[in-house]
């Protein structure tokens, strides 16, 4: 159980008892590494899930391919086949990740784009170059984030979490939507959308999104600020799913969209948090994964035959969990989602 979870737990602020038995169940299950019903556990890593899986002929967008957990899952998902995207704010560590994934893997289909989440004229510039390019689009994972940094605004004026982790994913995915469909529908295979949550989505602000001051510095808090991004990110899935089922045609290939939770994993998201990095140091291995264990959910929802036709639902350890009440709140979910559009169309420039 991540620490801020325990935390919250002893002061007793909003956790309730169903949330307490599953974060039971949830250490029983780190502790021993036992396998779900999926079979497989949270030390599983990401080729382990994907093992014996052919993706040739699939396109993939990673998000904040250039470290960490995007790093890996490009490289797995270009491992098994796919041809991934790496869309990326640093171009010239995209190209140093690139040229090491093809040292490994010299058959690897590979590109390096430009994306800053932060901006939605980035996110503009990206989807059109993308769409110019004339490449297929299979797989989108919503992959990049940050964590729990000081209070800041985006040079879109939106709060920089918040911006980052779920209004430039919800752009992004709104603007490539249409290629998704046009794949789908002459490849005749289902197009996954996979938005990277946290478990840390359960502890957002008391409100849940701060829809009249979400940009406002006043009571902000950097770790609820996440919290709020990832619990979006829950919601936009669920919402996305909702709206993807109502609009399928039954000669379609579908189109799904889910949340995992990677785990707690020390990657450089922590680089803000001097509390998190010292924990990596104490804890280790005893409470956190391996970057290749962390990008096992992502890449199991992403190419696993398992997972064909499930949409709307949240994956922890490559197995179905349970997301908070608050991220399966259909109404919450349609408010965000109109909340969200009125955001962009506000402060986009592009």
């Amino acid at each position: 159980m991540p620490t801020g979870d325990i935390c919250r737990l002893i002061s007793g602020d909003g956790y309730r008892w169903a949330t307490f038995q599953q974060d039971i169940s949830l250490l029983e299950r780190t502790m021993f590494g036992l396998k779900g019903p999926s079979g497989f556990s949270r030390f599983s890593t990401a080729e382990e899930v994907t093992q014996g899986i052919d993706g040739s002929g699939l396109t993939a967008i990673v998000t904040g391919a250039s470290s960490g957990l995007g790093t890996e899952t490009a490289r797995v998902l270009a491992l098994r086949g796919v041809h991934v995207v790496m869309a990326v704010r640093n171009t010239s560590a995209g190209r140093e990740v690139k040229e090491a994934i093809l040292k490994q893997t010299p058959s690897a289909k590979l590109d390096t784009m430009e994306l800053d989440l932060s901006s939605l004229a980035s996110v503009n510039n990206f989807a059109s170059a993308f769409k110019s390019s004339g490449l297929p689009l299979n797989l989108l994972i919503n992959n990049a984030g940050i964590l729990g940094t000081p209070y800041m605004l985006s040079t879109d004026n939106i709060e920089l979490q918040f911006a980052t982790n779920h209004v430039g994913h919800f752009h992004l995915t709104n603007l490539l939507l249409e290629t998704m469909k046009k794949t789908a529908l002459e490849s005749r295979k289902e197009g996954r959308i996979v938005n990277v949550s946290s478990r840390r989505h359960q502890l957002s602000y008391s409100e849940g999104i701060r829809f009249d001051n979400i940009n406002t510095q006043s009571g902000y808090n950097a770790l609820s600020a996440y919290g709020q991004s990832k619990l979006a990110n829950v919601l936009h899935s669920n919402e996305l799913s909702r709206r993807l089922k109502e609009d399928e045609d039954e000669d379609e290939a579908p189109i799904t969209a889910n949340s995992v939770h990677p785990g707690a994993i020390p990657t450089n998201i922590f680089r803000h948090h001097t509390f998190f990095r010292g924990l990596t140091n104490v804890f280790g291995k005893l409470v956190l994964k391996t970057v290749q264990q962390g990008a096992a959910t992502t890449c199991y929802v992403a190419l696993h035959p398992q997972v064909e036709g499930m949409s709307g639902k949240y994956f922890g350890d490559c197995n179905l969990e349970e997301a908070s009440k608050e991220a399966n709140d259909e109404e919450l979910g349609k408010k965000l989602w109109d909340f969200t559009t009125h955001l962009i169309n506000e402060n986009s420039t592009n």
